[in-house]
Order: C-alpha cells, then sequence, then structure tokens
C-alpha cells in the first residue's frame, strides 16, 4: 500500500514531557484520516511536527514514497501541506485576497497584483464550493467563513494534503455541515485529508480511518466502518464512557435570578436583547437555546456585568444587580465560564495556578495587606489540577502552553470550586473530548443538586436537551419558549429556534 503521508515512531519531547511517544500515522490518498485523542493527548502537536513547526526527537516522516526533513512550515507547504489551525492566523484589518496571498504575493513591474490576486482567489473558491467575497475584510466575516479563508490560503498555495485541527470547535451546526461537505467535496478532486477531532459523530459521518492517541501513546487506527462511538470512545479514554446524563428528577425551589423587561444592546447599537423575561430557580439547569448571534451572549454580558443594560431589572436572590461591575457581579455570588475562554475567561501569560485564583486572589488565605500568598496560591492551584484532571506539567505553566481542552478544565475548576448560588456555563464543552465532557456535566448536575440554579448555553443541541431539566428558546432577542427537556426533542427546539410557533400548553408566552 503506497501512502501519502508517513509518520513512523514520531517522539516529541517538551521540558517535563513526552507529547508524542513513538507515535505512527500513515495517510492514503484520498482519504480523510481523523486523529483522536483526548484533550492533550498530543495530536496538535504531532500534526505541528508534520507541518514543520516543531522538529521531532525521533522517528521520520516520508511523503509520496520519499524521506524528509521538514524544517519549517515553507518546507511543508513545497510539499504540498497546507494545515487549518485551531486558532486562525488572520489579520481582522486585511481583506480575505490580502489574507490569503500573504507571504506568497504575486508581483507586477515590483508591486503586489492584488487584482490578479483576487480573481485566483474567487476562482478558487467557485472551484471548491466555498462561496467566499475576496474584498472582504475579516473583521467583518462569520468565523464559519473566516475557516474557509483559512481553507483557501492552503489551496491558494497549491495543498493537496490538509490538516484541520479541531475545525469544528467554534462553528454552528450549519457551519459543521456545509464544512462537512467542502470536506468530500475536496477529496473528491483528489485531496488526502487528516481531520484532528473528538466529535465522534463527525468521524462516523466523514472520516474514512481513525488513528486514536492517548496520553502521547499510539493506540492503534481502525477502519470507521468497522467500528461504532463507543468502541472509538473507549480507545480514547481508556473506559467506557457514559454518553447520557445521569440525573434525578429536577427540585427547583426558589427563584434565584430574575430577569424583567430586559433590553441590551449589541455593538452596532441595536437591541439584541428585547424586553426579555426569565426566572431562574434554585435547584434546576435552565438551557439557553437558540441559533447563534439571536442575543444569547449579549443577555449572559448584561448578567455578568461586561454589557451595559439599556432599561430593565437583573436581580439576583431579590436584590437588584443591573449594571453592577464584573467584580461585584462575582461577589453577589455568580460564577461565569465564559464562552470565550481566552478573551474573558484567561490571562494567558499568566501560569495556570494564577489563573485559578483570578477571581479570589485579593482575599485570604490568598493575600494579606495587599501582597500575594503564592503558597497558598500554589496549594489550591494542586488541589484543583486534581480534583479536574487538568493535564498541566504543573501549576507553574503558563496557561497558554496547555491544550484548549485543558485552558477550559482550568476555568471551570476557579468557577465550579466557589459554588456560586447561580452560575452560568456558556458553551463549557466546546473543544473537550467525551471524557471531559461526561465529567463537566456531572459537576453541573452536582452544582443543581447542591441547590444551585445554572443556566447552560450551548449551540450542541444534545447537550442542552441531556443536561438542562427546562430548555428557554431565544429567537430575535426574545425568549420565545420554555419547554420540559423531557417533553422536547431537536425537531421542535430546531422550529422554535427558526422562530417557529409550535407553543403547548406550559410555555412561555
Amino acid at each position: 500500500m503506497s501512502y501519502v503521508i508517513e509518520m513512523n515512531n514520531i517522539r516529541k519531547e517538551f521540558p517535563g514531557i513526552v507529547a508524542n511517544d513513538n507515535i505512527t500515522l500513515q495517510l492514503k490518498k484520498g482519504e480523510i484520516h481523523a486523529l483522536l485523542g483526548e484533550n492533550g493527548a498530543g495530536k496538535s502537536t504531532l500534526m505541528n511536527v508534520l507541518f514543520g513547526l516543531y522538529q521531532p526527537e525521533k522517528g521520520e516522516i516520508v511523503v509520496r514514497g520519499e524521506r524528509v526533513e521538514i524544517t519549517d512550515p515553507n518546507v511543508a507547504n513545497r510539499l504540498g501541506i497546507g494545515m487549518v489551525h485551531q486558532h486562525f492566523m488572520l489579520v481582522d484589518k486585511f481583506t480575505v485576497t490580502e489574507n490569503i496571498i500573504l507571504g506568497n504575493e504575486p508581483k507586477k513591474a515590483g508591486r503586489i497584483n492584488i487584482k490578479k490576486a483576487a480573481k485566483e482567489v474567487e476562482e478558487i473558491s467557485n472551484r471548491y464550493g466555498l462561496k467566499v467575497d475576496p474584498h472582504a475584510k475579516i473583521e467583518n466575516i462569520s468565523v464559519g467563513m473566516q475557516q474557509r479563508v483559512e481553507i483557501l490560503k492552503t489551496l491558494y498555495r497549491g495543498a493537496d494534503i490538509l490538516i484541520f485541527d479541531e475545525p469544528t470547535a467554534v462553528l454552528t451546526p450549519q457551519e459543521i455541515q456545509e464544512l462537512i461537505n467542502i470536506m468530500k467535496m475536496l477529496v473528491k478532486e483528489g485531496k488526502s485529508i487528516i481531520l484532528i477531532t473528538h466529535k465522534l459523530k463527525e468521524i462516523m459521518s466523514v472520516c474514512d480511518r481513525c488513528t486514536v492517541i492517548r496520553r502521547g501513546k499510539g493506540i492503534g487506527t481502525v477502519e470507521v466502518k468497522d467500528t461504532d462511538p463507543d468502541k472509538l470512545a473507549e480507545m480514547m479514554v481508556g473506559r467506557e464512557v457514559n454518553f447520557g446524563v445521569e440525573k434525578e428528577p429536577a427540585q427547583p425551589k426558589d427563584v434565584v435570578l430574575s430577569v424583567k423587561d430586559l433590553i441590551v444592546k449589541d455593538a452596532r447599537g441595536v437591541n439584541a436583547v428585547n424586553k426579555l423575561n426569565l426566572d431562574m430557580k434554585s435547584g434546576e439547569i435552565i438551557g439557553l437555546a437558540g441559533v447563534d448571534g439571536n442575543g444569547q451572549s449579549e443577555l449572559i454580558e448584561a448578567i455578568t456585568g461586561l454589557r451595559k443594560v439599556e432599561t430593565g431589572t437583573i436581580s439576583l436572590n431579590g436584590k437588584n444587580i443591573t449594571n453592577y461591575k464584573p467584580r461585584r457581579v462575582t461577589e453577589s455570588g455568580i460564577g461565569h465560564i465564559p464562552e470565550d475562554r481566552h478573551k474573558h475567561g484567561l490571562v494567558l501569560d499568566f501560569t495556570i495556578g494564577e489563573n485559578m485564583v483570578l477571581q479570589t486572589y485579593y482575599q485570604k488565605p490568598f493575600s494579606s495587606s495587599g501582597i500575594l500568598n503564592y503558597p497558598e496560591i500554589y496549594n489550591k492551584a494542586r488541589e484543583l489540577i486534581e480534583d479536574f484532571d487538568v493535564r498541566t506539567p504543573s501549576e507553574l505553566t503558563p496557561a497558554r502552553a496547555l491544550s484548549g481542552g485543558n485552558q477550559q478544565k482550568g476555568i471551570i475548576a476557579r468557577e465550579v470550586d466557589r459554588s456560586p448560588d447561580f452560575l452560568i456555563a456558556a458553551q463549557p464543552t466546546r473543544g473537550l473530548d467525551v471524557g471531559a465532557i461526561e465529567s463537566i456535566h456531572r459537576r453541573l448536575v452536582m452544582e443543581r443538586d447542591k441547590g444551585r440554579a445554572v443556566l447552560l448555553m450551548s449551540l450542541e443541541l444534545d447537550e442542552i436537551l441531556n443536561v438542562s431539566d427546562r430548555i428557554a428558546v431565544m429567537y430575535e432577542g426574545e425568549i420565545v419558549a420554555i419547554v420540559d427537556a423531557d417533553k422536547t426533542n431537536e425537531k421542535e427546539l430546531g422550529l422554535l429556534m427558526a422562530g417557529g410557533q409550535t407553543r403547548k400548553e406550559g410555555e412561555a408566552e
């Protein structure tokens, strides 16, 4: 069997950690090959070795039958290898075309020929059904569209081997389906794809074969048609995984958070939240469902003090907290697992230990008379790292050096450990593997059972249905329905999210 890529016995070490321990991966021409593993298992590291961003300590890389040394990404590009990174490498103020040609600009009489480049970009875009406007600015297009620009960047450079690193982590369900169609189209055109993911549904729907790695070691490669999600999950985590969420029926009691006639504007000055009313009780999980962009993010930012409330009130345990500053909101008894972990969740250059006390560092025992008590801070961090299974060399590791999933676990540890009266979990499992998702869902249910109120905002409908007790559906800034999670399904929720009217008795007007 001839392979377009062979990575044989690759070993990659970092101080105090073996990220890849003699891993072998072989890619056939014209296949979509999944690379599956837990957060921090070494998937991105292995692909960064293939793309020339890291140099391995041992092992060999063979491209189309020839052994090669990939010393940097330019060598990878010349070999026809392109990588679409998890965190996009785009310049916001540049146009689509300017981003795509960066470092590879076509010149005419010593000047960059933007017209020619834009025409080429449009041709490639149309050929692969990517539908990208070559003249649009990056800051004005959606996340899904930005990802298409990243794909175009690799195709413009002539790549026929594409690496996708967690490409669906930030996409809506509709965008995920569009991306799957694009990948199928690329393979039809003779490209070969490596897909880094831990979404088993995607692997089953689009991949031919799957290589599983666990804690830096290769576990094996399987034909997708001969396996199922349960077997893949077991290979990945090393034990059986329960995909359902085990919980007793909710016992809701008093109203903890009450939102009345709330109006919140978005960045353009348009009402993103429009006269919204919602009560959340202790001892229940309310799922907030809706197509991305219907006001869910603005509602959460208003509650947490990150966005100004125009009119209306937010009350916590009967006390008006409208337009409180974020720290005052936190001290009142609200925990927030934010949607954007880099923007609102972490200080990436601080250690993971320092990040775990960001909400409490100014209180005893973590500081006294304005001086930080580092032994106490790091004691607490070690406790949380163990309790929440954060995979890190130590509590002194900078947060930016952790995988996305382990950064997320650090934020969840910090917010859940304080056991606030009202916990907001916005996209809490985005970018997490099935084992971590199972553990986070269990934590949310534990908080509910302690008598806390939990608001879960997620774009994953099966997560909303599995974890919530009641589901509030948002459409154009309003709650259009509130349904019991055990009395509805994806189809009905989808209809409500699109503005359809399928209200039954007991749902909100």
